[in-house]
């Protein structure tokens, strides 16, 4: 018995002996990393890639669809859509589901017609910064109803009133704003900003 506490004891020394060694061998090693090899500093700059996102705002002035405004990020080559949809002046006019193109019209929760106005939106940019855009406008509102006959009866449906163009055109991409007139008068206006 008195014997193995001898050989514990040398045991601990080597093992104690082994650990500085290793603390000795990896503190060595460390010195000898060059700084050269250390993390490269990243830097920032101001500038995005042509491709990379940018933000631009919509802008919809409308006598007869109303007024709207919104922001969104977007990279060269997609398309985002903008909907609005808001009380036309006299109200939402009724509509049942016997209204022609029923599915098709802006609804509220009460399923009365509405005004609505949609844009796609839709930025190619150039190895100059220069953004060659694609807008589709559509925009409907009711204005008042109409006697429609439908199953052989004579019911009410919203008079609704549909607004389409699509126009293409080209603007700079660092801060300034692109204003278009529109056939039916309504104004959209678009900044874009990286």
């Amino acid at each position: 018995m008195s014997s193995s506490y001898p050989r514990s004891g040398v045991s601990v020394v080597a093992s104690l002996a082994t650990l500085a060694t290793l603390a000795t061998l990896a503190g060595a090693l460390i010195a000898v990393i060059p700084a050269a090899e250390a993390a490269t500093p990243i830097t920032v700059t101001s500038q995005s890639a042509l491709d990379g996102p940018i933000r631009y705002t919509v802008r919809v002035t409308s006598k007869q669809f109303g007024n709207a405004q919104e922001t969104r990020t977007i990279r060269s080559g997609q398309s985002d859509d903008f909907t609005w949809k808001t009380v036309p002046p006299g109200g939402p006019v009724a509509a049942t589901q016997a209204c022609p193109n029923y599915t098709s019209l802006p609804l509220d929760a009460n399923g009365a017609m509405i005004r609505q106005t949609q844009i796609r939106f839709a930025p190619v940019v150039g190895s100059d910064g220069t953004a060659t855009v694609q807008l589709s406008f559509q925009a409907q509102m009711p204005q008042g109803d109409k006697s429609v006959t439908s199953g052989g009866q004579t019911i009410k449906c919203p008079n609704d009133v549909t607004v389409s163009q699509i126009v293409r055109f080209t603007m700079a991409t660092s801060g300034s704003t692109k204003t278009l007139t529109l056939d039916d008068g309504t104004e959209i206006a678009v900044s874009a900003k990286r």
